[in-house]
């Protein structure tokens, strides 16, 4: 996926918009439940809920596990982008750190620890100039 930065450059993103989309939604998916467990107090609740929230962050980690190298970087890269962490016009020193930070292969696992990760994937979509939302799931 490429888009045209400030200098009529285009910028490789190394991932498509469609696998950050599912990206985001796992993400979101995996949020939503971990913020309805955090809000219902209830100790009477089956324990399927548990299981159920377990094997979303599990779905979550296997695709991102899934990716090859370039497209697990991409996306620490874009949620550095969305962040803040870096511009866009910084993206292939955000690549080159998020390849470092990648060397233990363990992308999944830092991923799904950031907070509100699909936001901040869709934040760094967007500081592309393109959306998430446009894209056909």
């Amino acid at each position: 996926m490429a888009e045209a930065d400030d200098d009529g450059e285009e910028v490789d993103l190394g991932i498509s918009l469609e696998v950050v989309a599912t990206i985001v939604d796992l993400a979101n998916a995996v949020q939503e439940a971990e913020e309805a467990k955090i809000g219902d107090d209830d100790d009477d609740e089956p324990e399927d809920d548990d299981e159920e929230d377990e094997i979303s962050e599990e779905m979550l980690t296997d695709y991102i596990d899934e990716l090859n190298e370039e497209q697990q970087v991409a996306l620490i890269a874009l949620a550095w982008v969305g962040r803040g962490d870096y511009e866009p016009e910084e993206w292939a020193e955000a690549v080159k750190l998020a390849t470092e930070r990648n060397v233990k292969g363990d992308a999944s696992t830092y991923l799904a620890g950031l907070e509100g990760l699909g936001d901040l994937l869709s934040e760094g979509v967007g500081a592309f100039g393109l959306a998430i939302e446009e894209v056909d799931r």
